[in-house]
């Protein structure tokens, strides 16, 4: 075979490849998907993506498996999902612990949560509450709370499900706004934290709503301030960080869909419109809003500039506060 025959071959094979790439990407997708939960099931995260998973299985006419991979405050499941082909095959579940709260304090995160992912959309959104036992003295309101705290510089302590989760890190962000000085005691999980405020082992717990919430009904916990929008069905009596001067205390744990790096814009966009869809579905919205959650769905654009705000704020806070994983 002489030179330019071989030529001729190797464009003809590389222009078959390139047209059979074009195709696949057109005809996404053709297999399962695959819908990491970077936490172990049961909680949350996991309890969203499979809400999600069957009915966006439909509207994309493959199946989308959830796939739980927990270890490493989610940092070990986000970066199986950093370290995959953009061929959109290999989706991951984002929370603000995984892309914003646990990056910060640590150093040693082997992604970078602004770089090595392809944003697709924010599914839903979860308030956060700090609760108190209803013993604590200032538990009569937000005001009598402010007020015991200040005039016991140190003398509390608050309960979190962990060093650089996002329960952590909010509360970290209220103490450097108002010059209130607690100490943060990290348990295993909020479980066992839960447990110890309502047994009056710690005074308090900042806490997602939705495991806070049965113990708050029970009146086993008492609301102080919620990180929502606007006052809540489910806790009208309760203020709102942005009603009680510390709108930048108002945020709420996300989660949403993401890819590794380099996806195709237009695969990015079939993803998105797809679970957008399934989010209009009053059966999938009913579910998600049952969890305490607040569905999102907006656009990849969108989705990027949050998690960069959320990931910049942390980062301020970790640098003001001194904090460390130690």
């Amino acid at each position: 075979m002489n030179r330019r025959m071989c030529m001729g071959l190797t464009m003809a094979l590389a222009t078959a490849g390139f047209s059979t790439a074009v195709m696949a990407e057109a005809n996404y997708p053709t297999k399962p998907i695959k819908l990491l939960v970077p936490f172990a099931a049961g909680g949350t995260t996991d309890i969203i993506a499979r809400v999600i998973a069957e009915p966006l299985s439909r509207e994309l006419g493959q199946s989308v498996v959830v796939d739980n991979k927990g270890g490493g405050g989610g940092v070990i499941g986000a970066q199986e999902t950093a370290r995959q082909k953009p061929d959109g095959y290999n989706l991951g579940i984002s929370t603000l612990s995984t892309m914003a709260t646990n990056p910060a304090i640590n150093p040693k995160t082997p992604y970078n949560p602004l770089t090595d992912f392809t944003p697709i959309i924010n599914i839903a959104a979860t308030p956060n509450v700090i609760a108190v036992n209803p013993k604590f003295p200032g538990a009569a309101s937000y005001k009598a709370f402010e007020a015991e705290l200040k005039a016991n510089p140190g003398k509390y302590s608050y309960g979190s499900s962990g060093t650089g989760g996002i329960q952590h890190m909010l509360m970290e962000l209220y103490k450097s706004l108002t010059g209130i000085q607690m100490t943060h005691v990290p348990y295993r999980g909020a479980g066992p934290a839960l447990n110890d405020a309502v047994a009056g082992q710690i005074p308090m717990i900042l806490d997602n709503l939705p495991s806070a919430l049965p113990f708050i009904k029970d009146n086993r916990l008492k609301a102080i301030a919620v990180a929502a929008p606007q006052r809540l069905a489910v806790l009208p009596d309760v203020p709102t960080f942005k009603e009680v001067g510390l709108p930048q205390v108002n945020r709420m744990a996300s989660y949403g869909i993401l890819g590794p790096k380099g996806m195709d814009k237009a695969m990015v966009e079939k993803i998105n419109a797809a679970v957008k869809k399934v989010l209009q579905d009053p059966a999938v919205k009913k579910r998600i809003e049952d969890t305490g959650s607040l569905v999102v769905g907006n656009s990849p654009q969108e989705f990027a500039k949050e998690l960069k705000e959320e990931y910049e704020t942390y980062k301020q806070v970790v640098a003001k506060q001194k904090l460390t994983l130690d």
